[in-house]
């Protein structure tokens, strides 16, 4: 249970994404007005993100950084740790997360994956990528994963899985509004459950 004493600082939340940021934005919206959590921060790779403009729109700070940055520096660390940042969140983030930034976060980091691993995980598959491979495999279900990040793609501990099933007629397309909802539906929530158990 979470502490109601408000001189309790609330915890802060960080989240990395590399695309659009409709998980993102999900996320930040459900902290908006909780009184223990909130997200302080979004960090990309990607100058063009979606996710950049969802988060300016909501006044939450956004920094932009390269692969450099975040395999060779510490500013991404520094950025973090400037914010005050306990918990990092990987909403669509592409490239690979640091063994550093792992180390300075431990069991702090968590991912969603668009399919039931350990199916569909791995380099290259995020997004269409992976619809398409479901469609394509005849597969009778797919759903989402949420798990701790470690220094392998997808391949943390897992902590939730959602299913939805797949039929004869669903195209990547569907199967990926399919995943959208659930997405949607459960990360803010287990994200919550995390942070305040």
């Amino acid at each position: 249970m979470h502490n109601s004493n408000p001189l309790q600082m609330k915890i802060k939340i960080a989240i990395f994404a590399s695309g659009n940021g409709s998980n993102a934005e999900n996320v930040i919206h459900y902290f908006k007005n909780s009184d223990f959590a909130e997200v302080v921060l979004v960090l990309t790779n990607n100058k063009d993100a979606g996710v950049i403009g969802r988060a300016t729109r909501l006044n939450v700070s956004v920094f932009e950084f390269s692969k450099e940055n975040l395999y060779s520096e510490d500013t991404v660390f520094e950025k973090l740790s400037d914010a005050g940042v306990d918990w990092i969140i990987l909403a669509g983030f592409l490239l690979k997360f640091p063994e550093t930034l792992l180390k300075q976060y431990p069991n702090k980091v968590i991912n969603i994956h668009p399919a039931l691993l350990p199916k569909y995980g791995g380099k290259g598959m995020y997004g269409m990528n992976i619809h398409k491979a479901v469609v394509e495999n005849k597969e009778k279900e797919t759903g989402i994963t949420i798990h701790y990040v470690n220094e392998n793609y997808d391949e943390g501990e897992i902590i939730f899985q959602a299913k939805t099933n797949v039929t004869d007629t669903d195209t990547p397309e569907s199967v990926a509004e399919k995943i959208h909802t659930l997405e949607q539906k459960y990360f803010p929530k287990i994200i919550e459950n995390l942070i305040t158990s």
